[in-house]
């Protein structure tokens, strides 16, 4: 519930043929379902619903065309910056949403984001869950865990990135991750997948797979039930 597969529309896959070789990939590893969720970040990925939803039925149609057998569905993952913060003070706006209600957010990786509880109260008035992507790749709440239990106390939910255990990201997000799946706080699991690089690390994860087949046993992480 977690990739980055629309071609061209942020720094995931370029191009059309990429986005199928990873999704084919995937499948290969036994993923039978996948929700991607292009980036909006307005300095980077000016991202809109329409923009979104129009390459998503090009990947659609050439899963069906090539007789790819994985369920594809499409949400987005907001950066929580100023055009964020507009698009949830009005009303009218829609966001890309899964499983009814779940806003896949991700922050700044050098800097604490400014009013975010309030930000997070007024996603949550106009009727959105907040998923907090790979909490264990902001470092700078590494030292101040006690972030983490408020962000849990006001509803947040929390996804782990698979790669995270790996030390793709660093040394520092294996330790969080580590802590966080003591705290069994994570409720999602993604893949984050942009690239062929990932890819490749997701087929070598067997000295990580038992974490990952322990948090699926618990019974608390949803992807089941998406």
């Amino acid at each position: 519930m977690h990739s980055h597969l629309i071609p061209g529309i942020d720094d995931g896959a370029p191009d059309i043929s990429t986005s199928l070789k990873l999704i084919k990939g995937l499948q290969d590893l036994g993923y039978k379902k996948l929700i991607t969720t292009p980036h909006v970040l307005w300095d980077m990925y000016k991202n809109t619903p329409d923009i979104i939803l129009a390459g998503y039925e090009k990947v659609k149609k050439e899963i069906a065309k090539q007789n790819i057998a994985v369920e594809f569905e499409v949400a987005a993952e907001y950066l929580l910056d100023d055009y964020f913060e507009k698009l949830i003070d009005e009303e009218t706006t829609t966001l890309l949403a899964f499983y009814d209600n779940l806003v896949l957010l991700e922050f700044s990786f050098v800097k604490e984001p400014v009013e975010l509880k309030s930000v997070l109260f007024k996603l949550q008035v106009r009727g959105y869950q907040p998923v907090i992507a790979h909490p264990e790749r902001y470092l700078y709440f590494g030292a101040n865990k006690q972030w983490y239990n408020e962000m849990k106390d006001i509803g947040c939910l929390f996804q782990l990135n698979i790669l995270s255990l790996s030390g793709f990201y660093g040394k520092a997000a294996v330790e969080l991750s580590q802590y966080l799946i003591r705290q069994e706080y994570y409720n999602l699991i993604g893949t984050d997948l942009h690239h062929s690089r990932h890819l490749e690390m997701l087929e070598a994860s067997s000295s990580y797979s038992g974490i990952i087949k322990k948090l699926l046993d618990s019974g608390k992480i949803l992807n089941s039930r998406l």
